[in-house]
Parts: C-alpha cells; structure tokens; sequence
C-alpha cells in the first residue's frame, strides 16, 4: 500500500516520491522482516487453533465460525507467500543493487535463477495480478468476515465507558425496563457483539462456566451477534436463542469484562435481560422470596427492623444512632453482618474495635436498609430505587462525614451508585481500608505479631469493581503476618459465587463444583497455608460452608480481617474507650 502511494499517487500527481535511495533500502528491509514474523505468527495460529486446540476455542455455537477463522488464516497466508514470490521474481527479473537487503526476497530469485528462467516477466506479472487480487478479496471480504473485528474492535475500544466499573447503567427505558428484543439494545451493546474476537478468554475466567453451568459469556456474546442479523427465523431471542438459565447463572463478578482484549461489556446485556425476566416474572422461586423479604422487611433474611441491631445489646457503651447523634463515621453495617449467624462475632469485634480505638462512630439501627447492589443486579431497578430512597432520606437526616461497611457489595453501591442521585456529600470508605488509616496512623494499636502464614481472596466488588487491592494486604502485613498469594488474585480474582443474587439461589443440578469450593481448594493447596482470610461477610458464608463441602475441615480455616485485628490487638484483654 506504501508504495502504491508513493508511485501512484505522489509520484504520478505531485511528482515527489519519499521511498528513494536508504529509505527504499530500510523499507524493503523492514518488509521482509515483518513478513517472517507473519508467517510465523499465522503458523503459530493454525497450530494453536487447530492442532493444540485449547477448549476456549472449541464448541463455537453456530456453524461456520470453524471456516470463517480459517478464512482469514488461508487470506493471510496467501498475501504473504505470493508477495514474497512476486518480490524474488522481481529481485530475479531486475537484479538490482539493494537484493541483499531484501534477504527473503533475495533467497527465493536467486532459487527462481538457479532453477527457472530469471527473466520470465509474464510469470512477474501473473504473480503479482494474482497477490493484488488476493488483497482486494480480503479488503472487500472486511464487513462480512472475522476482518470486520480490524475496524470494530478498535472502534469499540474507543467507544469503550468511562464510567467506574461499579457504576450500572440505568435501564433505557423506566417504564418497560430490560430488553426483549435485539432492536432494545443500545447503539454500544450491539457494537459489543459485533467486536467479540470469538477467543474465549471471558468463558475461561467465568466462575459460572467454571463450574458447570450453562453459561459462556462467549456464546452469549456470539448468539446475539448472529440473532441481529438473522432475527426473521421464528425464533425468539429469548427463550430461543438465550436460555434463562444462562442469565441467571452470572455471579456480576466483572471477569469477563477485565479480561476481554476489545472492552466488551458481556455484563451489561445480560443485566438487561434479566431486567426483562423480572419484570415477566421469570425469576427462581427462592430469588423471588428473597426479593419479596426485602421489599416488605429491607433485608433478604425476612427478619424484622427491630432485629437488624439485637447485636448491640451486649455492647457498653451503647452505639451511637446517627439519626440523632453527629458522629464522623456512619457504620453502615449492612444484612449480612446484622442478621447472619456466623458474622455476629465478626459484628461485635468490629464494634469493639472501633470503640477501643477511640472512632467517632455510629449506625442507623432499625432507619438502615440493604444497599441495593445486588438487587440491582439481578435486575429488579424498582426495587433498587426504593430501597437507595430509603438510605438516602435516612443519610439526609443524619450527620455524618464518611460511610464505612465491611461489606464490598453495599461499599460498591454506596460509593458508586448513590452518588448518582446527587448524594456525594460523604465518602465512602471499605472497612479493611478504615482499618489501614487507622493502623498507620497509630489510632489502632497493635499489641503483638500474629507470625501466620495466610491467603487473602480478593472481595469482587472491592478489587475488580473499585481497584482495592492493596489496604487489606497492608493490615495483614502490619499485623505480622506471611501473606502466600493465590495463583489466582487482585484482578485475577475468582468470584466465591455469591454476587449477582446467586446467594439467594439454588444451585442447578448440572453443576460439578460451586465457585466456593473451587476456591477453598485452590487455598488449601498452597504449601504451609492453613488459613484464608476474607473482607467480606457474603465470601465469610460462602467459603465456610465450602470448607464444609470439600471436606477440607480442620486443614483450612477461614477468617476474616477483623478476626486477626482482634486477636493482633488481643481486643479480648482490652477495655473500650469511652467513644467521642
């Protein structure tokens, strides 16, 4: 093409022409190279996609996906043989000065003069009508082949949000949220299905697939590109073509976005679909009960307002309730650590610690609701908005200068998502964060060094969705301890399962190993590593009861930050102090 340019169009229109004398040298030189490195790369590509074959490649719904990437190979290739034929017919035929610096080109017209006519110019030509040809086919073969990724995927990236990553975008429509059809989805989304490379890389990281069930983000990516263009065969996109059962299977733990190479958002389609079913009704029975709880009671337990703070009945002295008192830190303590059995002592260690340390805190006793965030993502926004009304009328109320929850799901959605309703008078902070602040300014003192060694598992919506990954890791070392990474940690994460309402879900029968337990056993096998510690209550629940399941009790024990704060601080031995 550069030198098309240089003799037809320059040369011809403004005779000038910049590929003269070193700089043709330099340019041939640099073509001949490259050209090895495509030969070789496509060489590996064969090898890998069809040869090697790893399992992200293969089971391609649809049928000519197989031809279609062989296509592009087979193009590439021939544009590369036949112009490097044409360039030794041309070396053969013309014998000029700078061959040497054309060494691939220079080889083959010395093998065309050892074994051939060096002056066969009508062999030149046809050579080189038939190279042009080839490039032509593959310019205008673009829109219709796996090319059409040249020009979508670059444009996608450039068109790829913005926004923060724990930010979702509000349904198209508030009075008939979701999307039924192809045509219901934005400009962007079906710009995502035309960009998908088809290379695997989401279902790899997808803890869903990982774990039996029917869900790729891949296909779901693949389907949708193919039901846009072929939408008039009596099928319906949902039901027909996307299963609900793939939409319920996401843990919207963003793995699949982190790691696609063009920016897809496979979560934001799948989030619109399963707007759709819950406004049909299409929802799992125990999802449906939990939704239920939480739009009659504001928690997913069913329990009572009076009983979200029955915990603070053996704390002295008494926690301040910010909607009457001005404190600086509003606690919000979210469902899981108010009502759930195995995080009352994680709850109260909290609280003591907090008070003993001197924090000006309080929280909301029965005026707090649930967050929202996986309401939100399991796509019930009516739901969502009353319960963040809610909060924030109860924050207008209250004094308060920074929120801070252990639970990542709430911090996302508070830090995220309420900011969004013009609410960003507070910050807001995660509590492994609060603790760091606190340890590193000598507020919270350290009384001896635990000496363990431990692995952390990286909270979701604390690492992947807001970038945290550095204060939990800076507490644990601060209290002594041997931090042994998982293979899989910080953006690399695996999701323990419960995001995106799963936790409110059965699990199907096809399923061959939950997220949880795949986890606890990727914990359990690093060598002198017995305890996993967590920062959050959802990935609390679920890897204990995976320890239970994968029958690593008593070789794995898992525990949670403000487990070892208290016992680092030997909390037990300390009195609180009276709070400011």
């Amino acid at each position: 093409i550069l030198a098309t340019v240089d003799w037809d169009v320059t040369h011809l229109f403004f005779n000038v022409q910049f590929l003269t004398s070193w700089v043709y040298v330099l340019y041939e030189l640099i073509l001949d190279i490259f050209g090895v490195f495509l030969l070789i790369g496509l060489g590996m590509a064969i090898y890998r996609r069809y040869i090697v074959r790893p399992d992200r490649l293969a089971n391609m719904p649809g049928n000519g996906f197989i031809w279609d990437d062989a296509y592009v190979l087979i193009m590439l290739v021939l544009i590369g043989i036949t112009g490097y034929l044409v360039e030794g017919l041309r070396i053969a035929v013309a014998q000029p000065d700078w061959a040497p610096w054309s060494p691939v080109g220079n080889a083959i017209g010395n093998a065309f003069i050892a074994f051939g006519d060096p002056s066969n110019r009508f062999l030149h030509y046809a050579l080189w009508i038939i190279h042009i040809l080839i490039a032509f086919v593959a310019l205008a073969s673009i829109p219709y082949t796996k090319f059409w990724h040249l020009i979508a995927g670059p444009v996608n990236i450039f068109f790829r949000s913005l926004e923060p990553a724990g930010r979702m975008s509000a349904p198209v429509s508030e009075d008939e949220p979701g999307v039924k059809e192809w045509r219901d989805f934005t400009w962007k989304q079906l710009l995502d299905f035309e960009s998908c490379t088809r290379c695997g890389r989401c279902q790899d990281v997808c803890p869903a697939h990982a774990s039996g069930f029917s869900l790729s983000p891949r296909d779901i990516m693949i389907k949708l590109d193919t039901y846009m263009w072929q939408p008039a065969n009596g099928h319906n996109m949902l039901g027909d073509v996307i299963s609900a059962d793939e939409l319920w299977a996401c843990t919207s733990c963003l793995a699949c976005l982190n790691i696609c190479p063009v920016f897809n958002d496979q979560f934001s389609a799948i989030i619109d679909m399963r707007r759709y079913l819950v406004l049909e009704g299409d929802v799992d029975p125990q999802l449906q009960d939990a939704l239920a709880n939480l739009g009659r009671y504001g928690n997913s337990f069913g329990k009572s307002d009076r009983m979200r703070a029955k915990w603070t009945k053996s704390i002295q002295p008494k926690i301040k309730d910010v909607r009457r008192d001005e404190v600086e830190y509003l606690w919000f303590v979210g469902d899981y650590a108010s009502y759930h059995a195995s995080m009352t002592d994680k709850t109260l260690m909290m609280a003591k610690v907090f008070q003993s340390a001197g924090l000006d805190f309080g929280i909301l006793y029965d005026g707090e609701r649930n967050s929202g965030n996986d309401v939100r993502r399991v796509g019930e926004e009516g739901l969502f908005d009353m319960l963040a009304e809610k909060n924030l009328v109860t924050f207008s109320k209250s004094t308060f200068k920074t929120i801070v929850t252990s639970d990542p799901h709430s911090f996302n959605t508070l830090k995220n998502e309420y900011s969004e309703n013009g609410n960003d008078h507070y910050s807001v902070l995660h509590y492994s964060q609060l603790l760091d602040q606190m340890i590193t300014s000598g507020q919270l003192k350290v009384s001896r060094k635990l000496g363990y060694k431990v692995t952390y598992h990286d909270p979701c919506y604390l690492g992947r969705y807001n970038g945290e990954y550095d204060a939990p890791r800076r507490v644990m070392s601060a209290l002594g301890c041997e931090l042994v990474e998982m293979p899989r940690n910080k953006e690399n994460t695996f999701c323990c399962g419960a995001g995106g309402g799963r936790i409110w879900m059965e699990d199907p029968p096809e399923v061959t190993e939950r997220p949880a337990e795949n986890r606890v056993k990727e914990a359990a096998s690093l060598p002198g590593v017995s305890t996993l510690v967590v920062a959050c209550p959802k990935d609390l629940v679920m890897f204990q009861d995976a320890v239970k399941t994968a029958d690593l009790e008593g070789k794995l024990f898992v525990k949670d930050l403000i487990d070892l704060i208290g016992e680092a601080t030997e909390m037990n031995l300390a009195e609180p102090k009276e709070q400011n």
